[in-house]
């Protein structure tokens, strides 16, 4: 229970926010004649409630001097050695693909700029230096430190979609084959360091607003029946449960599971044949306009993303219906494909690596005929006899 608060008009903390409380709208107001009552000036004051923001313990830190950014560059200086070598460390050990020779040119390049986020007594547990680096010691990665540094460098909110034209970018950024370019558009009017109150703020704007036309932030009491212990009730005899209304199909439907029991399954397996080497050729559709004759050749034409779509729709309910369109990539591949071509291979080479996964799923029985090379024309040796769902 909070004690009696009065409202002050000095300065207040930057864990409290002052939000008005939006009230529903009143009944009309009395004729001018009649004096107004105690009650009416109180409902017609604007109502101002506090919002409690709980601070980060990485912006605490920083105000209380226990850590600390610090630009450095190799300068020659002892300590600028000590927080380099410090960063070099951990990217390092915190992105072990990157080449630890090119890790250490760049950190210690005199060129080159870093910003370290300094624990005392002098301890390097985040950093930056360049978009390409950054990273967070594992036993420090709890605390907010990585959001607090990117914060201080308004970089949050990055997304793929880039809309800066390729002339302003291309050539003057590091584009590693493999990698991801992409984009963070920055406001300057927002301070990010005040981000997380800004969203505490404007959620309670939004729960006032919800308040002024509905019920939902109202708890009651539960029934008197269950004073004494558990006693069986109708739930409709409760008037609030009978206002709502809510009826006993709304309980059925709730239950019901969203998909059938393969379905995390399949998922896994086709999220694993998308993200294999060599399922590039059937990631999409085949473009007809590029392919002329492919679809007078194929009339039951399949690729993965037709796949995820019928999968989305729970159109697999079993493994078997799964497994024959999956087929369907492969044989129409070395159909209309000579079985000497990159294509062709790369069918065989997706479709053995599927049906090794599915051997290694133990929620399905698998009964595995294995032919000799020479009966199938393409070198494939796996066929299924029969795939029981358990």
């Amino acid at each position: 229970m909070m004690a009696p608060m009065t409202l002050d008009r000095g300065k207040r903390k930057a864990s409290e926010e002052w939000v008005p409380a939006v009230d529903p709208p009143h009944p009309m107001k009395k004729a001018k004649t009649e004096s107004p009552s105690k009650e009416d000036e109180e409902d017609e004051q604007q109502v101002l409630k506090l919002v409690p923001y709980p601070e980060k313990p990485a912006v605490i830190e920083e105000r209380d001097g226990t850590i600390e950014f610090r630009v450095v560059n190799n300068d020659g200086e002892r300590e600028s050695f000590i927080i380099l070598t410090g960063l070099k460390c951990i990217f390092q050990k915190q992105l072990p693909k990157m080449p630890k020779d090119y890790i250490a040119r760049l950190v210690y390049d005199r060129t080159h700029l870093s910003i370290a986020l300094v624990k005392h007594p002098l301890e390097v547990v985040g950093k930056f230096a360049e978009i390409v680096f950054c990273a967070i010691s594992s036993d420090q990665q709890v605390k907010g430190y990585g959001a607090h540094l990117m914060s201080h460098l308004k970089k949050q909110g990055f997304t793929k979609d880039i809309s800066l034209e390729k002339s302003i970018w291309m050539g003057y950024i590091k584009d590693y084959e493999g990698g991801t370019i992409m984009q963070c558009t920055m406001l300057p009017k927002i301070r990010y360091l005040e981000a997380g109150r800004m969203l505490i703020k404007q959620k309670e704007a939004v729960h006032a607003k919800i308040r002024a036309f509905s019920k939902s932030h109202v708890v009651h009491a539960p029934p008197k029946e269950w004073k004494n212990g558990a006693y069986k009730i109708d739930p409709l005899s409760i008037p609030a449960i009978k206002e709502s209304g809510w009826s006993p199909d709304m309980d059925e439907l709730a239950r019901q599971p969203r998909h059938g029991p393969n379905y995390n399954q399949l998922l896994r397996l086709l999220n694993d044949m998308q993200n294999h080497t060599s399922a590039w050729p059937f990631t999409q559709p085949v473009n007809g306009d590029e392919v002329p004759d492919y679809y007078e050749v194929i009339k039951e034409p399949m690729d993965l993303s037709t796949m995820e779509e019928k999968h989305e729709k729970d159109l697999y309910p079993t493994p078997q219906d799964f497994i024959k369109d999956a087929k369907l990539i492969f044989d129409n591949c070395r159909k209309y494909n000579n079985e000497n071509t990159s294509y062709a291979k790369s069918a065989n080479k997706l479709e053995k690596f599927m049906w090794q996964q599915i051997r290694n799923i133990p929620e399905w029985s698998v009964s595995l005929n294995w032919h000799s090379p020479c009966e199938n024309a393409y070198g494939f040796n796996y066929g299924v006899s029969q795939l029981i769902n358990l």
